[in-house]
């Protein structure tokens, strides 16, 4: 059965520049800085970030390819777990918080 987002597509994201290639080689070059490279953050901790907002943003691609890097860079899978619960709860929290907007539709209407 073929499903819209076939996992092998992802070995094919390198061919994303094919018809704009120096747009493409600049995402590239910084994804990899921004994900890849030591600084303030450690490889580690950048891959479980990347796994939270994966799922966050519901990306099968980036959960496919996060879980590995996550694997890859030490994290366990009780980890991993973790930083997917994080950032589920700011995703939840972020839409209840917009209750406050029905609270002051109902106070507008007096109800």
């Amino acid at each position: 059965m073929s499903h819209y987002y076939e996992s092998n597509d992802l070995k094919r994201f390198g061919q994303i520049g094919k018809h704009q290639k120096e747009l493409a080689d600049k995402f590239f070059d910084w994804y990899g800085a921004a994900t890849n490279t030591e600084s303030a953050l450690t490889k580690r901790e950048k891959q479980l970030i990347g796994l939270a907002v994966a799922h966050a943003i519901q990306c099968p691609y980036c959960i496919d390819a996060f879980t590995q890097s996550c694997l890859e860079t030490g994290s366990d899978p009780t980890q991993m777990t973790e930083a997917i619960h994080v950032a589920s709860a700011v995703r939840g929290g972020a839409s209840l918080v917009h209750g406050v907007q029905f609270l002051n539709s109902l106070e507008k209407v007096g109800a």
